[in-house]
């Protein structure tokens, strides 16, 4: 897409709010970075001015994937982000596109001031919902791969609660590719199980923003992390004895006379 073309289509849904309800910008934005704040106060002091610096080059992304809650989510190439192929339909399921994706790329764009305060929590609300669609994607890449491959290592995604997984990492995984369907879940590569995560804001992100096919295809990609599924089950024990358990309807049934 142009330059104009994005100016053109600014200028069209600037009075148009998402028909979509966004979740709270506070919630997930609890700490906004320094370029997100309206007003910025100047200091004479030289050590709180470098500082101040170093928080303003940090990216759009860096700051979003180290906020808590988003140990899942890797940092997404700005190359791969620009090529509008990658992008390819999200700009009819995304509200405020073109301004939610400038401020992903941690592009200035001339026409901020004439959004109000509401729409700029939307757009902000809209450029989580962009990054995580188009994380599903870059996650399937070889470059998105190796990315996720280094948090792997690192058990960033959790290990699986089952006592016989021994604590097996974990990868995170959807239950569905459609956005607002399904929170996302963890996988467990030994038992071939899903469960919710341990946190409660990872457990609120949603599943779309990672799909059905990562996990899958990561552990095809890297045959040598698949672990050979756990055969170890728990029995039942009354007394040491192993317990049959017996449908209750099939315990209440009274006997037939004809074969006493």
């Amino acid at each position: 897409m142009s330059t104009i073309e994005r100016s053109n289509s600014r200028d069209g849904n600037v009075n148009t709010l998402a028909a979509t309800t966004v979740d709270t910008v506070e919630e997930r934005f609890p700490n906004k970075p320094t370029y997100l704040n309206q007003d910025t106060e100047s200091t004479d002091d030289a050590s709180t001015g470098n500082s101040s610096a170093d928080e303003d080059e940090q990216s759009w992304i860096s700051w979003f994937c180290s906020l808590k809650g988003n140990e899942f989510f890797c940092e997404v190439d700005e190359e791969y982000i620009q090529d509008d192929f990658n992008l390819s339909g999200l700009s009819s399921m995304v509200p405020y596109y073109d301004y939610a994706l400038d401020l992903i790329l941690d592009v200035e764009s001339p026409n901020d001031d004439m959004l109000t305060e509401q729409q700029h929590e939307l757009v902000e609300s809209a450029a989580e919902m962009l990054y995580g669609l188009i994380h599903a994607r870059y996650t399937l890449t070889s470059r998105g791969m190796v990315a996720m491959l280094e948090k792997y290592k690192q058990c960033h995604f959790g290990r699986c609660p089952r006592v016989y997984c021994n604590n097996h990492p974990c990868l995170p995984v959807g239950t569905s590719d459609v956005f607002r369907t399904a929170t996302v879940k963890i996988f467990c590569p030994k038992c071939e199980e899903i469960f919710f995560p341990r946190s409660k804001y990872q457990g609120n992100i949603d599943g779309a923003y990672f799909g059905t096919t990562f996990p899958h295809l990561f552990l095809m990609t890297y045959g040598y992390l698949k672990p050979q599924k756990s055969s170890s089950m728990y029995v039942p024990k009354i007394f040491g004895f192993k317990v049959c358990f017996v449908p209750i309807s099939t315990a209440l049934m009274k006997p037939d006379p004809l074969t006493i």
